[in-house]
């Protein structure tokens, strides 16, 4: 499904529809944050820019990204 189909999915009254859509939607956006996080780091972003950047606090966002990105 697009993205733009899903967040008209997450619009339907129908409960099955929406939380099928509201979980692929939380699914792609974890996939999002993952990759600019990634590129962020390659380009020399510390973990302070990217929390703010994110609006989370640094330690938040190390924890849940430095065991991917490796740093």
């Amino acid at each position: 499904m697009k993205v733009n189909e899903l967040a008209e999915a997450a619009t339907d009254r129908d409960p099955g529809v929406g939380l099928a859509a509201v979980a692929a939607l939380r699914a792609l956006l974890e996939e999002l944050e993952a990759t600019h996080v990634s590129n962020a780091r390659d380009r020399g972003w510390s973990w302070e820019q990217i929390a703010d950047a994110l609006g989370i606090r640094r330690q938040s966002a190390h924890r849940k990204h430095a065991r991917r990105v490796g740093r």
